[in-house]
């Protein structure tokens, strides 16, 4: 999969309590896997420091910790223990996210937590426990699609640290998981995911934006916009496939032709990205991991909730004058808003507010 469409679920949903919505076992795997991963800390700083530290780590150690004071001197984001320390997990992400859907719909199946209210996913440290709660709601006649996930938020309940899933790429792909998971803690609206992920999204790009023009980084910044170019395109095809899947599922018809169709749809949709990569994009790659694997609507939702309306948050910002401090205010704002009111009203901003 492609770093950036969905590589993480924002906030470690159960991790301090328990709904009627969620089985004991299910909480009980939530909390031990994150209190494993605190017990296995190490301070950035004293790793920097240590003399025994291999080099490419003392490296790295030294990236993340001028990235995170970037991150409060220049964004504004919170001063607190969060990743100022490290863990490598030695494996390949720190969970698994499930994704569900109705097989005739795009709106994603959601589960719902007192403390971070509902999100579209259910969050497993271990893959094993991710396929059977697959395998459940496949049964049930759900779409499925399971993610890989390199990080996640506590939105500060913990010190959440640095994780050897962040460093699989270089500085810009770092800055960008640090300023976005930080970005919850700034902003957090319960229960509205859309909203939060777009917000985050939002803060990542503007500061990995800032992050390359202040360090003079002009190969960096190039990179950077075509990948963000063709992210936006990728995007714009996932949105006229399922533009064409909502008529689908709207109009008349029985199972069976709307199961077609919907096979018609997503076969158009590999077509398209096959003809995008290999004119535009010259014989580009980088999303040809998305299109390996099956396509269904709880794959399409998770795909549109961590990257549509993202550009209206960037306008948001825009018109703050790109102050940091009086963006998250209007945003936070916003989030006070009826959840029916506050895209809208986001939508049709003509001032920081």
């Amino acid at each position: 999969m492609k770093c950036g469409i969905l590589r993480r679920a924002g906030v470690l949903a159960a991790l301090l309590s328990v709904s009627g919505c969620t089985t004991v076992s299910y909480y009980a795997q939530s909390l031990d896997g994150h209190l494993q991963l605190m017990a296995a800390r190490q301070d950035v700083e004293r790793l920097i420091e240590r003399p025994g530290t291999p080099e490419p780590l003392r490296n790295r150690m030294e990236a993340a910790h001028e990235i995170r004071q970037f991150a409060i001197t220049e964004l504004d984001l919170p001063d607190n223990d969060s990743y100022r320390s490290y863990v490598d997990i030695e494996r390949d992400y720190v969970t698994w996210a499930v994704f569900a859907a109705p097989e005739f719909s795009l709106a994603p199946h959601v589960k719902c937590f007192p403390v971070f209210g509902c999100v579209p996913y259910q969050g497993f440290f271990d893959p094993k426990d991710a396929l059977r709660e697959a395998r459940r709601m496949k049964d049930e006649g759900f779409d499925v699609h399971i993610s890989g996930i390199n990080a996640y938020s506590t939105l500060g309940l913990t010190s959440d640290p640095l994780l050897s899933t962040m460093f699989r790429a270089d500085r810009t792909y770092l800055a960008g998981i640090v300023f976005h998971e930080l970005a919850h803690q700034r902003v957090y609206v319960k229960g509205d995911t859309p909203f939060n992920e777009a917000f985050a999204v939002a803060v990542e790009t503007t500061g990995v934006r800032k992050y390359l023009s202040a360090h003079g980084d002009t190969k960096g910044i190039r990179a950077y916009e075509a990948d963000r170019k063709r992210q936006a395109e990728f995007v714009g095809l996932i949105g006229k496939t399922r533009e064409e899947l909502q008529k689908i599922y709207q109009n008349p018809g029985s199972d069976a032709e709307k199961r077609k169709a919907k096979d018609a749809a997503l076969t158009r949709l590999r077509t398209r990205y096959e003809k995008l990569r290999d004119t535009k994009w010259s014989g580009d790659r980088a999303y040809d991991g998305w299109f390996a694997t099956p396509i269904n609507n709880a794959k399409l939702a998770a795909t549109s909730v961590y990257n549509d309306n993202v550009d209206h948050f960037i306008r948001l910002f825009e018109l703050c004058g790109e102050d940091y401090p009086r963006f998250y205010d209007a945003v936070a704002r916003y989030g006070k808003l009826e959840r029916d009111e506050r895209m809208d009203a986001l939508k049709g901003a003509k001032s920081c507010g």
